[in-house]
């Protein structure tokens, strides 16, 4: 499918969406957000897509929601637009495939709650992040759920009281992101960390992110009671023997997604 403001390309069994708004600082109006939660449900149905990288066109990776849509409307409109940008949270962590954020540059407020929301993350050393919503009036209530999953309450309450950006390698630190590179050899890593993911069993690496998601807010004793459930299932898949197998008779895996 075509979307007015995506850009979907197919690399092999990768999955490339560019989010094409680089006008407005690729802002997650509410059209863009219906058209993203399309595509991802597409991708999410496909057998042949194993990882999917998110990246963005021009200078910003995303500066948040579309300001222009949040003037003048009544609660039940606010409450729409939120409700749409929960769903397009959660539409990502809830696809199989594994989605990594490639961000180039600056990911503000509700792009910053992307960033964070995303399974992994490649930054550029020009990338910065920032929920600088108080700063406006309107403070980043939604985006702090997932930026202090990533970071923690301290670190999160300090982006979040001051608005200040952090740098792409406080970022790391602070574990919003997994690596940083330099811009010219951003896409090549993301493209070789995605590569990497895609070559064990998608059947495995659905498995895997459905159950870390479900386990990681649940106390320890519920949470190994889930995850060991989990994987006995896993165990009976045929993926999982050939994968075993494999090892055992130091040959390569040939994985069915079964």
């Amino acid at each position: 499918m075509s979307y007015q403001h995506l850009l979907i390309e197919r690399e092999g069994s990768l999955a490339v969406i560019t989010l094409n708004r680089p006008q407005r600082r690729n802002a997650l109006s509410l059209e863009l957000m219906q058209q993203l939660i399309a595509a991802l449900h597409e991708i999410g149905d496909s057998r042949e897509i194993h990882a999917v990288i998110l990246a963005a066109a021009g200078k910003v990776f995303c500066s948040g929601h579309d300001l222009s849509e949040m003037v003048g409307r009544n609660i039940n409109e606010y409450r729409h637009i939120f409700d749409v940008c929960t769903e397009l949270m959660e539409k990502l962590q809830s696809i199989p495939q594994p989605v990594i954020a490639e961000v180039q540059g600056i990911a503000t407020a509700a792009g910053c709650q992307l960033v964070a929301t995303c399974d992994l993350v490649m930054a550029a050393e020009e990338a910065s992040f920032a929920t600088p919503g108080v700063r406006i009036g309107l403070f980043c209530t939604t985006p702090m759920v997932a930026l202090s999953r990533a970071v923690g309450r301290k670190r999160a309450l300090h982006m979040l009281l001051t608005g200040d950006p952090i740098d792409a390698h406080t970022a790391a630190d602070w574990g919003l992101v997994n690596r940083v590179v330099a811009t010219a050899n951003l896409k090549a890593e993301t493209r070789a960390l995605a590569v990497r993911i895609a070559e064990a069993s998608s059947l495995v690496i659905g498995i895997g992110k459905q159950a870390y998601y479900t386990q990681i807010d649940l106390d320890q004793p519920k949470a190994y009671a889930y995850a060991k459930e989990v994987m006995s299932m896993n165990a009976l898949a045929a993926d999982a023997q050939e994968g075993i197998s494999a090892f055992l008779g130091k040959r390569p895996a040939c994985w069915t997604g079964q």
